[in-house]
């Protein structure tokens, strides 16, 4: 891994994937249902909400923040630089949990990382949760919806960052904002995609 500045984020960094960073190596023995890395790249809906937290510190100041797969890191990261009281990084993958610990240490911030999968149960104390790139997926997106329902109900503020995935809940969301993002899914030779900052209502 290499560590690689974040676009558009002044003094954040993160350990990064690179051709000879020999990743598949983490998969070994794990068989088929092992995870792809993930976290070793930087997403569209995470760059989006860490360049929202940026952009408008007032968004997480003084706040508990939850990172939901978390991945990286980089949401919760760019949610503590910007005055963030808290942040609990949620993640289920163990390899994601170990990189999370690492860039939390080279950006000299402090996670609370959580290696558990929150979607079946009730939200932990926070005042926002930052859902980046969790709608990837049908399936998961009707768990995420469910969790995110009893965010809400529990009065916590949800925010998504997302490129425009097919399996967004659409009819809950109401854009707040917009950023140019790279994204490791694009095609060749484009530079950008629109990564939204998103509100989930009721």
């Amino acid at each position: 891994m290499r560590i690689a500045s974040v676009p558009a984020l002044p003094g954040l960094r993160l350990y990064a994937a690179h051709p000879g960073s020999g990743l598949r190596r983490l998969a070994a023995g794990q068989g088929d249902d092992a995870p792809p890395p993930y976290w070793a790249y930087q997403w569209a809906g995470g760059l989006a909400l860490a360049r929202h937290f940026h952009a408008r510190p007032e968004t997480v100041a003084g706040r508990r923040v939850l990172d939901l797969g978390a991945g990286s890191g980089l949401v919760g990261i760019a949610a503590m630089a910007a005055g963030a009281r808290s942040v609990i990084a949620a993640e289920i993958d163990a390899n994601a949990v170990a990189a999370i610990g690492l860039n939390a240490a080279l950006n000299g911030v402090a996670l609370t990382v959580l290696a558990d999968d929150l979607l079946g149960g009730p939200p932990p104390a926070v005042d926002l949760v930052a859902a980046g790139d969790v709608f990837y997926d049908a399936g998961l997106a009707v768990r995420v919806t469910g969790f995110l329902d009893r965010c809400l109900a529990a009065g916590i503020e949800v925010l998504v960052g997302d490129p425009g995935r097919p399996c967004l809940p659409q009819a809950r969301l109401q854009p707040v904002a917009e950023y140019d993002v790279a994204d490791v899914g694009l095609a060749s030779g484009t530079a950008t995609v629109p990564g939204a900052v998103l509100a989930f209502v009721a």
